[in-house]
């Protein structure tokens, strides 16, 4: 195997300003499933830095009072205690939307100034298009032997830190009333170690180096900034250390959206669409098994280049894992969440029919799931964990992040070459998948010898979300079948509500950060 077979050349990249290697190798990779695990391994990294070491941080929402375990630190107190140890911690937060629009702004202005109080430094950044966010999500750690990264879709906030059972994080936040008091949540992030970590390092060095002003065009909102005597400037880094040797059979590429935008970004001046471009090649090269897990499976443009694969491969089967329900409700707002996924389902159906298993999550107590993780496997070979979901906003419109994973050590487990393409399954693919799969079926760590073969998996969850079904249909009579998978039924929309909710949904939730020519091109 080749890694520019599957990675991005960098002429594929459309960005000569990019500032990263290519992609590093030599990593050590460790999948860190749903925010109780991760928020556990965070804890521990950021305790064991030094004075002098560097912790530097993104996010889109951050609590300053949301518990990492369940004894403590908050958020604010992990952070903070960093900083009061000599450690210099910087944070860029998005500056979020109006608190009346149900944003994030107070919460994560607050969490800077409990930071910033402890000595750190973090900064409300809103360098983004109209109507966009700041959508990554990046813990980078720099000090001798304790060189790190944590990247992937889980926020510093309420309502992530929940484990497999999915019982829910008690510190929620309101959601649709379908997911109950404490709604259950479902994400993943990766824990990196060696060179790669140098590139994530690049990334948030450029975002916090970039000379434009972090603050709003908003005269309202620059007069409350000037009056909270709000920090807009930011001190400068301390230089770069070395990047860290090998430790692992790990090839990661890093890729990321930026939009298109005036005044140009520096690093992106038209803008940075590595994780559209990514995916699309990688996919490519899938013959047997697409496995997603997507908070945001809604845009027929994605759908479209999904289709296409599903046609070109007659053995391809696509497996994805969605949330029953949009994370809002009302009249107005859950129409436009409901058409995209409605369009993008039926788009993926048309294509194969007989080849596309779409699933949604409940716990025990038969709550749904809120499905927030963004992951892609790929034949057991290609993977990704980041930001980005997959709809047409996270591949041009606002900034995201994401890890894509080619590990050289292959997987003697039959099959060995799913494909049969000859790049043979990867560990770290393969150990993913069957991690989630695991997760969703019930089943004890190691109980997944029926899942390794495409064919297979995909029959097993088949059979497990069609037991789930019928036990439900049948007044949940009996001992309830094992697993979280339920089969996902798209909403049938009336015609009047397609009408009005369509173009809302196009230039509001999914709109398109690409510049003119290359809409008119339909080029990533």
């Amino acid at each position: 195997m080749h890694y520019a077979d599957w990675f991005l050349t960098a002429d594929e990249m459309g960005n000569p300003e990019r500032g990263l290697p290519l992609w590093s190798t030599g990593n050590a990779v460790t999948a860190l499933i749903d925010g109780s695990g991760y928020f556990a391994r965070l804890v521990a990294a950021v305790r064991d830095l030094r004075a002098g070491d560097c912790l530097f941080f993104t996010d889109w929402q951050g609590d300053a009072d949301e518990l990492l375990c369940p004894e403590g630190p908050t958020a604010a107190e992990l952070l903070g205690d960093a900083a009061r140890r000599g450690v210099v911690v910087k944070g860029l937060m998005w500056r979020s939307h109006s608190q009346k629009l149900s944003y994030s702004e107070e919460e994560n202005r607050q969490l800077g100034d409990d930071v910033g109080e402890a000595g750190g430094e973090v900064l409300l950044d809103q360098r983004v298009r109209r109507g966009g966010s700041h959508h990554q999500k990046l813990v980078v750690l720099r000090g001798p032997g304790r060189d790190a990264v944590f990247v992937g879709g889980i926020d510093l906030c309420h309502g992530r830190r929940d484990g497999d059972r999915h019982l829910g994080d008690p510190q929620s936040q309101p959601m649709a009333e379908e997911y109950g008091e404490h709604p259950p949540w479902h994400d993943a992030q990766l824990e990196i170690r060696g060179p790669a970590v140098a590139a994530f390092d690049t990334t948030f060095r450029q975002r916090w180096e970039d000379p434009r002003s972090v603050d709003t065009d908003n005269p309202l909102s620059r007069l409350k900034d000037r009056l909270r005597h709000a920090d807009i400037t930011p001190d400068p880094l301390p230089p770069p250390p070395p990047a860290p040797g090998p430790v692992g059979s790990c090839a990661v590429q890093v890729l990321r959206t930026y939009p298109a935008i005036r005044p140009r970004t520096p690093y992106a001046p038209d803008g940075e669409r590595t994780v559209a471009r990514g995916f699309v090649k990688a996919l490519q090269h899938a013959r047997r098994l697409v496995f997603l897990q997507d908070q945001y499976l809604w845009s027929p443009h994605i759908a479209r280049v999904l289709a296409a694969a599903l046609r070109a491969e007659p053995d391809l089967h696509l497996v994805v894992v969605v949330p029953r329900h949009p994370d809002v409700d009302g009249r107005f707002a859950l129409p436009p969440n409901q058409v995209g996924r409605v369009q993008a389902i039926t788009t993926c159906r048309d294509a194969a029919p007989d080849r596309v298993h779409v699933y949604d999550l409940e716990n025990e107590h038969g709550t749904p799931v809120y499905v927030h993780a963004k992951v892609a496997v790929f034949d057991d070979v290609w993977a990704s964990v980041g930001s980005a979901n997959l709809n047409r906003r996270s591949w041009s419109h606002d900034s995201e992040l994401t890890a894509a994973v080619l590990d050289d050590t292959r997987d003697t487990r039959e099959p060995v070459d799913p494909a049969g393409r000859g790049d043979g399954a990867r560990v770290f693919a393969r150990d993913l998948r069957l991690q989630l799969m695991r997760e969703h079926l019930d089943r004890a760590p190691g109980d997944d010898a029926d899942l390794l073969d495409p064919h297979d998996a995909v029959a097993a969850m088949e059979i497990a979300a069609t037991a789930l079904d019928r036990w439900h249909r049948g007044g949940r009579v009996g001992p309830r079948p094992p697993g979280q998978l339920r089969t996902h039924n798209p909403e049938r929309m009336p015609r009047v509500t397609r009408l009005w909710a369509t173009p809302l949904y196009r230039v509001v939730y999914d709109p398109d950060g690409r510049s003119v020519p290359d809409r008119w091109r339909g080029r990533w």
